[in-house]
């Protein structure tokens, strides 16, 4: 086995143009969202098949999930299956094809929608999120069929749609639609998350609350306050009790977590309440970003809100909606799973670095899936540009890292 994977490595080391020529491709397809603007994910899937179909696998099909708004009417979702010894068990490397707007124009130095390459870097939107965990998961299959090597157990590719905005049309499709796509046996390995060092190996997130906040009271002039009632005062004095009784109720530490913190509670969005400096507003509307970790229960958090809201009501007069825009909680992946074990040393080997379990503030698709009860690792090895003007994808992480998956394919029995 220790030659076989020596011999793959080899084999990967040998594909930079084909990391070049994938990523060029990859991003001429603006895979932006519907509700961003975009068309869908339609183009860069069609691309994708083109390239599979070319390629030895014993299966390939698409999962098309409706959506109206998007171009052709559907948001697809790619499984490929290479067999392995054990067509029970399969290694499911999962990355998303969906990306982001390329926001400001201005700040981009290069046009987000062409490749350009500068040495190890291949600059365009969606060359790091998520194209370079689709590329690495491409290769380290390439290789085990250009070498004509079966691994234990099968490897599957999903390239799912929608992740940018919520996974609808993606993962969560998936697994409520069709379950039957993943077996009990199955392990999952995400490259949707990562740092420079190549060391964190995610298993856990903190639960996700977004919570928007109307405070109603009476809208007045400003020079005559006591005919109406401040929103915008009682908004401010429920943002700070907020902020001081979420801090002080939700305080445990957990080492999982980089900085070791119970969760994050922070006022965020605020709309625009009068378009004049001499009204009292009458509606003051903000929004709260609250993550805590696992041991906590969202439920818990509403119920310190609650407190806080009452006690904001009772003094300043004033009506308060609490709207949850979104209410996520996620198990946590054993730090003992085979899947993580499996993850450390293939990395540890690959990089030569110190790699461990840790958990994000930040939500990924495994959430969805850890939650379904299967065990998964978030990993790849990215300089973090996801979302940002100039975002690039290393040629060397994308090559690191397929070898990260051939050695957990190699070693899954």
């Amino acid at each position: 086995m220790e030659n076989t994977e020596k011999e793959l490595f080899k084999k990967i080391d040998t594909y930079k143009q084909t990391v070049i020529d994938l990523q060029t491709n990859m991003i001429a397809c603006p895979a932006v969202a519907p509700s961003q603007g975009g068309k869908g994910e339609g183009a860069k899937a069609t691309y994708l098949l083109s390239v599979l179909k070319q390629m030895k696998f014993d299966e390939v099909s698409v999962i098309n999930i409706k959506d109206p708004s998007a171009e052709g009417g559907v948001r697809p979702n790619i499984v490929a299956k290479y067999y392995g010894e054990n067509k029970k068990k399969a290694l499911w490397v999962m990355a998303h094809m969906d990306v982001v707007p390329p926001g400001d124009l201005a700040l981009w130095k290069t046009d987000p929608y062409k490749a350009v390459v500068k040495g190890d870097k291949i600059y365009g939107r969606g060359s790091e999120d998520n194209q370079q965990g689709i590329v690495s998961g491409l290769l380290a299959v390439k290789a085990m069929m250009d070498c004509g090597v079966r691994p234990p157990c099968t490897y599957a590719l999903l390239f799912n749609a929608d992740e940018e905005i919520g996974s609808t049309f993606g993962i969560a499709a998936i697994l409520k639609k069709h379950p039957k796509t993943f077996g009990k046996e199955d392990i999952f390995l995400v490259p949707d998350g990562g740092n420079p060092e190549g060391t964190m190996v995610e298993v856990a997130e903190k639960n996700m609350l977004w919570l928007k906040f109307t405070v109603s009271g009476k809208q007045a002039h400003a020079s005559l306050p006591h005919m109406g009632n401040n929103a915008h005062r009682a908004s401010a004095h429920l943002i700070v009790r907020l902020d001081e009784a979420l801090h002080k109720k939700f305080n445990k530490k957990d080492k999982l977590f980089a900085p070791e913190s119970a969760g994050t509670f922070e006022p965020t969005k605020h709309e625009a309440n009068v378009p004049n400096v001499n009204t009292i507003p009458g509606t003051d509307v903000f929004y709260f970003d609250c993550r805590a970790i696992p041991c906590y229960k969202n439920k818990e958090v509403l119920d310190e809100v609650a407190k806080a809201v009452k006690a904001v009501e009772k003094e300043f007069k004033v009506k308060v909606k609490v709207e949850q825009l979104i209410a996520e909680e996620s198990k946590a992946t054993d730090k003992n799973a085979e899947v993580v074990k499996l993850t450390v040393a293939a990395v540890k080997s690959v990089y030569k670095n110190t790699p461990r379990p840790m958990g994000v503030g930040g939500g990924t698709v495994a959430s969805f899936l850890r939650n379904a009860g299967y065990p998964a690792v978030v990993y790849c090895k990215v300089d973090d540009l996801a979302h940002q003007p100039n975002e690039y994808s290393s040629i060397k992480n994308t090559l690191g890292d397929a070898k990260v998956f051939v050695s957990v394919a190699l070693n899954f029995k």
